[in-house]
């Protein structure tokens, strides 16, 4: 018996295997998720055959107005790209089936061919690409007609708009027997160097909103809502001597929440992020050994930490028995009042700019979504808080804790050398 090898990109390995009606995967550019989702139609079109089982691979889009708009060439390059692929299926201008004529593929705009869709014989398969624009009715419509025992609905798109038909279904009401992952450039081992410099380019010349949304599969749409919006962006950059710190501060984790660490520091009126550190279910024990081996010099400077735990930053600042564990002799927990974290967004936005080293990728996640709640009737945007995306951002408040001034006197407290530069 001979065995096929085809290549995926690791985190799609889980959503290609075993039982589920809905597969899918959301996110940027460069992630291969389109190419990989072409070429899975085409393994699985080739076992349904094998297996006797005749149908139909529909392959469908929102918009398609000729077959041009549609998937199709997706699909034929990625037959032609396996050699075996490429020997079972006969490909035409217009068509794509296996040569035993078991199983074809059908090629459809859902925003004006749903009625055609359901005289569709025998659908094993409905991929849905480009999905973030697909309407709600078109859901409700094109479903029930994938109804074959064991026929499964796959969807890929660039998320754009939060809370879209597909968002609400497939992310923040993902339907029982769904596996769907997002995956992005840096999922994708091939990632080509053309397109990599391409990426380089827009960093530094798109605004971190819209480049986030091509590369990174965030939303595209720069809400009131986003506390940081405005007032950060990406750059390398090397901690000079000039900078004021470093500043440490650590956020402790929780079950599901990471203990996450930050080392900044200050120039020209400007909050430097230069490393960032954090795990999920990092035990007390392991704390400063992990910390100290990812944020440089860490174990030499005061360390600011999260107070709510006393208990942790005495385990943490002491050595242990017989000195037989790593340390930070210096943490301390920061001062809280009554309004502090709103006090320390005011001292982060009070900053001409935020600038945040493209290694520090949580950070600069959490830069992009820690946001205030939204009113779910009016839309309007609440003064709360929502209490999520704000690990990193709390370790930078902490580090930077005695800086921070108490309401009735908001504003940015510099060190004296630093103030009244432009």
């Amino acid at each position: 018996m001979t065995t096929a090898r085809i290549k995926l990109p690791p985190k799609l390995i889980p959503v290609f295997s075993g039982l589920a009606r809905y597969r899918g995967a959301r996110g940027g550019r460069g992630s291969a998720k389109t190419r990989s989702f072409a070429l899975m139609t085409a393994v699985r079109a080739y076992m349904f055959a094998e297996a006797g089982v005749s149908g139909v691979i529909l392959c469908g889009r929102e918009y398609m107005n000729s077959l041009e708009d549609s998937s199709m060439e997706e699909v034929k390059q990625a037959i032609r790209s396996e050699p075996w692929l490429d020997a079972y299926f006969d490909i035409g201008d217009k068509y794509i089936r296996t040569k035993n004529k078991r199983v074809a593929y059908a090629f459809a705009g859902l925003r004006h061919n749903l009625d055609s869709i359901k005289s569709k014989a025998r659908i094993l398969i409905a991929w849905i690409d480009e999905a973030e624009n697909v309407s709600e009715t078109a859901y409700i419509k094109l479903l029930p007609t994938v109804r074959e025992n064991g026929s499964e609905v796959w969807i890929t798109w660039n998320p754009e708009k939060d809370g879209s038909p597909t968002d609400q279904r497939f992310v923040k009401n993902p339907p029982p027997g769904s596996k769907i992952v997002e995956l992005n450039y840096t999922d994708n081992p091939w990632f080509p160097d053309v397109l990599e410099q391409e990426r380089l380019s827009d960093r530094d010349r798109l605004d971190d909103q819209t480049y986030a949304w091509i590369w990174d599969g965030a939303y595209r749409e720069n809400s009131d809502a986003q506390i940081l919006a405005g007032k950060y962006r990406v750059a390398e950059f090397s901690f000079e001597d000039a900078f004021d710190g470093p500043y440490f501060g650590l956020d402790w984790g929780f079950s599901q929440d990471p203990t996450a660490g930050v080392r900044c520091g200050i120039y020209d009126q400007r909050l430097y992020i230069e490393h960032e550190a954090g795990k999920v279910g990092l035990e007390n024990d392991d704390i400063a050994s992990f910390m100290i081996a990812r944020l440089p010099g860490i174990e030499l400077h005061v360390v600011r930490a999260d107070s709510a735990r006393p208990e942790t930053i005495s385990h943490v600042k002491s050595k242990g028995k017989n000195g037989q564990r790593a340390n930070l002799p210096r943490i301390e927990g920061v001062e809280k009042w009554k309004g502090s974290v709103e006090d320390g967004i005011a001292h982060l936005r009070s900053y001409k700019e935020i600038i945040i080293h493209p290694r520090c990728k949580k950070t600069l996640h959490e830069a992009r979504t820690y946001s205030y709640k939204v009113d779910r009737m009016t839309g309007d945007v609440l003064t709360d808080i929502v209490d999520a995306n704000n690990h990193y951002i709390d370790a930078t408040r902490y580090a930077l804790g005695p800086l921070i001034k108490r309401s009735g006197a908001l504003g940015l407290m510099l060190p004296k050398r630093l103030q009244g530069k432009k």
